[in-house]
């Protein structure tokens, strides 16, 4: 008797298995895709100094934040150089979509008049996208120098002409304009020594190595009890929030000075105007929330809310100002 003998079940079983291993793919990428989705869009938040420098400090305090209220992923890049020229060059050259900003300061203007010649316009190649906060700036000196206040510092200084020195955070910045404009009000010589950041201008002073800085709050607020150092006054208009007991410079010894800096986002010039509300709308929010104002508090920085025309008009505003600032004081970059 001939037996029968079911045909093999291979080419079934494979087909089935092919179909489940198709299946569960599809599946999981189904599940995966919306959220690959939403973090398709990367914003460039654009740092035009070095790591631990102020914008950056400020950058890393609220990118990831601003992301979240994007729905995008705002990383942080440093792209320093030439008293942050380079990096602002990078963005004014970007394309105009909103998702390269750059964080800038009273610098980004500063390096208008300052620069002779600049690959970019800092007010027409840029349009302000959010006002960030306000950063003030103290006058600090070594306590090797004999004195205890503002009227006592430029008593010694126009006594001793160009015997000593003052840092900065490098040429062209706002530590380098504020002291330069500072000298040239008071009518005094001091040499200018810059380094890589405001916190080396400060170590510089701590050392002894030289005698004076104007460092942003932050850059000194650490340092209020080191028995090396002297904060001497702010220099703001009126007296830091921060550091309230601390006179300003105008009411300590040198009327009619003043130097603070605006700190906020810009993009290319060109970005449509619905972006750039979306993204100013998106900051906004960011800065209303109270743990982002407690770690601007501890960076000593007031944050400021405005609506893009309302910051486009300070920006131009102050666009005049450092103008006159760099004019006064005399400074020039080849």
């Amino acid at each position: 008797m001939t037996m029968k003998v079911a045909a093999p079940m291979t080419s079934s079983i494979l087909f089935t298995r092919r179909s489940l291993v198709a299946l569960a793919a599809a599946t999981a990428l189904g599940a995966i895709a919306p959220v690959h989705a939403q973090q398709q869009r990367v914003i460039h938040i654009v740092v035009p100094f070095g790591t631990g420098a102020v914008q950056d400090t400020v950058a890393r305090a609220f990118n990831a934040e601003l992301g979240a209220a994007l729905n995008a992923s705002a990383i942080v890049e440093n792209r320093a150089g030439a008293g942050g020229t380079v990096g602002a060059a990078v963005v004014a050259k970007a394309p105009p979509d909103g998702n390269t900003l750059v964080l800038a300061a009273a610098s980004h203007h500063i390096a208008g008049f300052l620069y002779s010649k600049l690959s970019y316009d800092p007010l027409k190649d840029f349009v302000g996208v959010a006002n960030i906060g306000n950063a003030g700036y103290v006058l600090a000196i070594s306590s090797g120098l004999n004195v205890s206040n503002t009227a006592d510092f430029i008593k010694e200084v126009k006594a001793n002409p160009g015997k000593y020195n003052y840092a900065s955070a490098g040429n062209g910045s706002a530590t380098h304009l504020a002291m330069a404009s500072f000298l040239a009000k008071a009518g005094l010589q001091m040499t200018h020594i810059p380094t890589k950041s405001t916190g080396e201008a400060v170590n510089e002073v701590l050392a002894g190595r030289v005698q004076a800085v104007i460092s942003s709050s932050i850059g000194v607020m650490g340092f209020q009890a080191d028995p090396r150092l002297k904060l001497l006054a702010s220099t703001g208009q009126a007296r830091s929030p921060f550091l309230p007991t601390l006179p300003t410079v105008a009411e300590s010894g040198l009327p009619g000075y003043a130097f603070d800096s605006w700190i906020g986002l810009l993009a290319p010039a060109g970005t449509p105007k619905a972006e750039v509300e979306r993204l100013n709308a998106a900051t906004n929010k960011v800065l209303a929330d109270p743990a982002i104002q407690e770690r601007f508090k501890r960076l000593g920085v007031e944050p400021r809310t405005q609506s893009a025309e309302e910051f486009q008009k300070l920006l131009r505003a102050d666009w005049d100002a450092m103008g006159a600032v760099v004019k006064a004081s005399g400074a020039k970059i080849d």
